[in-house]
């Protein structure tokens, strides 16, 4: 059961180590309000990034303009577009100087968000973009929130990352989390 109301994390819920804030993560709420509007799916797949010894991490190839924010406080969205057409939504975990983040691949859906698989599509669905890059995680705008479900451990899978084969042996890391499916119902 997990009819409780959704209560917003805090930005400081973040920061803890990436590989436990990714586990964690799975069965909270993203809650994306746009205008009247409030978008929500139920986490079911991340993806961990580890830092610049991670070298599927972005933060890998040292503080850029991309990767600022990965370096900045913990509790606060990484967005960027890759192939020059998809955005894709990270929550920065750690302290301050040490950019790690957790990359969202898949929702369950909520109400105003259809099913979506893939960290494009999950943008796409909730309305975010490259303007909300650095965006703290609070209420009105962006944020995660729990209702009270607890993913059972059992049903957590682990796996490799997915499309950073240049990474090498990084790329085998079983550092993607997914809750199997299907969810139990709302209660």
């Amino acid at each position: 059961m997990h009819a409780e109301e959704p209560e917003p994390l805090a930005p400081s819920w973040f920061e803890r180590d990436t590989l436990e804030v990714a586990r964690d993560l799975l069965g909270k709420l993203v809650v994306r309000e746009v205008g009247r509007r409030r978008l929500t799916g139920r986490l079911v797949e991340v993806e961990a990034y580890c830092g610049p010894d991670d070298l599927a991490a972005h933060s890998a190839r040292g503080l850029t303009p991309r990767t600022r924010v990965m370096y900045g406080p913990p509790g606060h969205a990484y967005v960027y577009l890759i192939y020059g057409m998809y955005n894709c939504l990270n929550f920065v975990t750690r302290p301050a100087g040490e950019p790690q983040a957790v990359l969202v691949r898949a929702l369950e859906p909520g109400p105003g968000v259809g099913r979506c698989g893939g960290p494009g599509l999950v943008c796409k669905a909730l309305a975010i973009d490259r303007g909300l890059n650095g965006r703290q995680l609070v209420p009105p705008d962006l944020y995660v929130a729990d209702d009270g479900y607890r993913a059972d451990p059992a049903r957590i899978l682990s796996g490799p990352r997915v499309g950073v084969a240049y990474a090498g042996e990084w790329a085998l890391k079983p550092w993607r989390f997914r809750l199997t499916s299907p969810l139990p119902a709302a209660g």
